[in-house]
């Protein structure tokens, strides 16, 4: 059976949003993206859509070297490839796909992280944060399985993702 990888990028930008959100959270990388290559030129997640507007908020396609990264050269990240099967790549694809071709419908779900806080999912129609996306994808591909429903999902609940393999640690600016 053949195998491809792709990769989790967790990141500490030390924007506001990153701080607040590091006050309250059991590990210090609060936002979650996944990419399909390890050039990290494009990877999908739910944060600024304008990096210098922290509530222009929604579907996202970051570059680990431009945008909020790039405002904010401090910024730490912990990437892992994971391996999947053919299969579950042409559903992750898919998934992501669909989020592309409609992206100006989709908004930065910031009432959701008030429902980790007291562990109440607030599902709203086209309405994600980081982790709530990138778990949402991960267990309708097949990859992450959790009894957590996407929004509760921490970024720290996707470490415990199987098939995983560190690759990088440290600051962003030293990956290259």
């Amino acid at each position: 059976m053949d195998y491809i990888y792709v990769y989790l990028i967790f990141s500490k930008t030390g924007t506001w949003l990153s701080r607040a959100l590091n006050v309250f959270s059991d590990t210090k990388y609060v936002h979650a993206s996944i990419s399909f290559d390890d050039s990290f030129n494009k990877m999908y997640s739910f944060g600024r859509t304008n990096p210098s507007n922290p509530f222009s908020g929604g579907f996202v396609e970051e570059n680990l070297f431009d945008g909020v990264y790039k405002n904010n050269p401090s910024s730490e990240c912990i990437i892992y490839k994971v391996k999947i099967t053919n299969k579950q790549y042409n559903l992750l694809l898919s998934e992501i796909q669909s989020f592309q071709n409609e992206k100006e419908r989709y908004r930065y779900n910031f009432l959701g992280l008030f429902g980790i806080l007291v562990n109440r999912p607030i599902k709203r129609k086209d309405y994600y944060f980081c982790s709530q996306f990138v778990s949402e994808v991960l267990m309708k591909s097949e990859i992450y399985y959790t009894h957590k429903t996407p929004e509760l999902v921490k970024t720290s609940d996707l470490f415990s993702l199987d098939n995983k393999e560190l690759i990088y640690e440290g600051l962003i600016t030293n990956i290259l």
